[in-house]
């Protein structure tokens, strides 16, 4: 898988890219946990995340947020990794100009920039927010959460508790036009330690496989 390094808002992101031969292959980036935490395109979650796409078709590209790995810059409280992932989505569209659907995909931090992401770019079709952070980040700004998606989390999730992914869930479905289908795995921590990690993923293949096959919103 070629590594590739691309602008961004404050110098260089880093990368890993892995396309399809179909050049009108859907597309889908993955965003990594808190930098401040030891959050890496490498995390186990965004790998597997990772790897889970391509298998599905699509073209992916997951990346260091500033300050991270080879990625210039420094950690800016969210509203630069916002812009880093706007930057990567420009990227992954510059070379992939044909594809019909666009997915985000994101864990813990991530999910919640990729939440962000998906109220400024509307061309994105669906997302993964996989153990959003409720308890510490404010979700507020899904009014009205603009595409259909996957929430999924585990029971024994001690980082973001289940309570509050539920109530951020509740709200969510508060909403019309839009669909939110919402997993959770039983006995699953934050991090989807052996042996959930394989649930996990057989759970977001089967929602963006059945998604495709409708090809609705």
């Amino acid at each position: 898988m070629p590594e590739v390094i691309f602008p961004g808002p404050e110098g260089r992101l880093e990368g890993r890219y892995h396309p399809q031969k179909d050049r009108d292959a859907p597309i889908a980036i993955v965003l990594h946990p808190h930098p401040q935490f030891g959050g890496t395109m490498n995390n186990r979650v965004v790998y597997n995340l990772h790897y889970a796409f391509h298998r599905m078709g699509f073209t992916v590209l997951r990346f260091n947020f500033r300050g991270v790995g080879r990625s210039q810059g420094e950690y800016d409280q969210g509203i630069g990794e916002l812009s880093d992932a706007a930057a990567a989505l420009d990227y992954l569209q510059s070379m992939n100009q044909n594809a019909k659907h666009c997915w985000v995909a994101g864990f813990s931090f991530g999910a919640w920039i990729g939440m962000q992401l998906l109220m400024r770019r509307p061309e994105i079709t669906g997302f993964v927010s996989v153990s959003p952070p409720a308890n510490m980040y404010d979700f507020s700004f899904l009014a009205p959460c603009p595409s259909s998606g996957l929430v999924i989390h585990g029971t024994a999730d001690r980082v973001a508790p289940p309570a509050d992914t539920r109530a951020l869930v509740d709200k969510l479905h508060e909403q019309k036009g839009i669909t939110i289908t919402h997993d959770e795995i039983e006995g699953a921590d934050h991090f989807f330690q052996d042996p959930h990690m394989g649930t996990m993923i057989d759970h977001v293949t089967a929602y963006v496989k059945r998604r495709l096959t409708e090809g609705t919103r």
